[in-house]
């Protein structure tokens, strides 16, 4: 249980990291870029979870997300 909880402290601090740096470098992207960049990190964590981590899950998720944000932002 008290391994759980030190393992997961790391992995949170670097999603949160890793989104901040994409998210800064949306800086000079267009709208609907930006909207493509998040709708793909979306899908893509979104996939990871509904398929409990699975690499394929993850890109297909990613790019499902894309699509759609991509698609939103018109």
């Amino acid at each position: 249980m008290i391994m759980r909880k030190l393992h997961s402290v790391p992995v949170g601090t670097a999603i949160v990291t890793i989104t901040m740096i994409v998210l800064a470098g949306c800086g000079d992207m267009s709208h609907r870029g930006t909207d493509t960049v998040i709708g793909a990190g979306v899908g893509g964590v979104a996939g990871a979870v509904l398929t409990g981590g699975s690499a394929l899950g993850t890109v297909g998720g990613a790019v499902v997300g894309g699509v759609v944000g991509n698609q939103v932002g018109k």
